[in-house]
């Protein structure tokens, strides 16, 4: 039997168990408040929890990229498919047509015409039909219609093109104030208007216990929330108990008292800092800061620890942005209760076409 002490670091490692509470809290809460799971996989790109995903109640998937959803449709995990980006040009619109045709459901989302434009073209050419939602930017600052009136204008414009079928609306994250108001203003003119909006999207994992007080959401799409990471700590969604992702590293140096370097750096632990203090919480010594990295070293400040590791010491540090993490690595190390259960390669990592 292989021990989690056998593994050589750098290693990343996710705790069984935790993943599994993760897992079913998240469903249990969607399921309490009528709201429909649909998993980001990006988060962990492994097929095997995927598939763990929707035997625990998810009603499909969703993929950002077109690459992942290829994985996931190879290996079987979902008919009902979420594709969360704006697909563009011949080389993906050939490529979606064919993954359309191979699952029960597929949804696209797009914010603009010329996107629209191109995937009717491509829709008439392969004999399929394409439903799509809307995206809004309720808040966030990135893709999205910029107001209600776009929502509705885009929205009629597209389902009027040949084999465009109008399934609704989507944001990321419905955390922000505008959300609420956003979406409401926004379904009174297509109610107006005497138009269907069949599904309401939201997402993140910061979001997702708060999704029941927007009434209009049908589903919520989160990744993060399978492992959770320092990120989502931070935000009060979940606490390091919650995290099953962990980046197993060496202290190889001891450079000065206060000081610890780790062979773990910015190509396994990602130099997303966010708003937090360092790079990513070390389980041990939870005082501790890691303040920099370089490819292959992190520097820990040891300066508020009452005790600190020696060169030799193995520490677990949760990073700061899990999903990043899993696209920096071949595979994961499925643990429970310090043995090693099973090795999953990262079936979808480095799938950014």
């Amino acid at each position: 039997m292989t021990t989690v002490a056998d593994l050589d670091t750098p290693v990343v490692t996710v705790d069984l168990n935790i993943m599994r509470d993760n897992i079913h809290r998240v469903q249990a809460h969607l399921s309490r408040h009528g709201i429909g799971n649909r998993p980001h996989i990006k988060t962990h790109k492994i097929p095997a929890i995927g598939r763990m995903q929707m035997e625990a109640g998810a009603i499909g998937i969703t993929c950002q990229k077109l690459g992942e959803v290829e994985v996931f449709v190879d290996a079987g995990v979902a008919d009902d498919v979420l594709l969360t980006y704006n697909i563009l040009g011949r080389q993906k619109t050939d490529r979606l047509m064919g993954l359309v045709k191979r699952v029960r459901r597929f949804v696209v989302v797009l914010d603009n015409d010329v996107v629209a434009r191109e995937l009717s073209e491509a829709a008439v050419h392969a004999g399929v039909d394409l439903r799509f939602l809307v995206e809004c930017d309720t808040g966030f600052g990135r893709t999205g219609v910029q107001t209600p009136d776009e929502a509705f204008d885009l929205a009629r414009a597209v389902a009027r093109l040949p084999r465009m079928h109008f399934e609704g609306l989507m944001t990321f994250p419905n955390r922000d104030p505008n959300t609420r108001d956003f979406f409401e203003r926004a379904l009174t003119l297509f109610k107006q208007a005497g138009i269907a909006v069949p599904v309401v999207s939201g997402g993140g994992t910061p979001a997702l216990f708060t999704a029941q007080n927007f009434p209009m959401l049908t589903e919520h799409r989160a990744g993060t929330c399978v492992y959770n990471d320092a990120m989502v700590v931070s935000t009060g969604t979940a606490t390091w108990d919650n995290c099953a992702m962990r980046v197993r590293a060496t202290v190889v140096s001891r450079p000065t008292p206060t000081r610890a370097i780790i062979d773990a750096g910015s190509k396994v632990l990602t130099s997303d800092l966010y708003f937090m203090k360092g790079y990513g919480h070390v389980m041990e010594y939870p005082e501790a800061a890691v303040t920099g990295l370089s490819e292959e070293h992190g520097t820990v400040d040891l300066s508020p620890c009452a005790e600190r590791p020696k060169v030799g010491d193995v520490v677990h540090v949760v990073p700061n942005h899990c999903c990043v993490v899993t696209n920096m690595v071949d595979e994961i190390y499925g643990v429970r209760n310090g043995a090693v259960e099973v090795t999953w390669p990262v079936a979808a990592r480095g799938k950014v076409r």
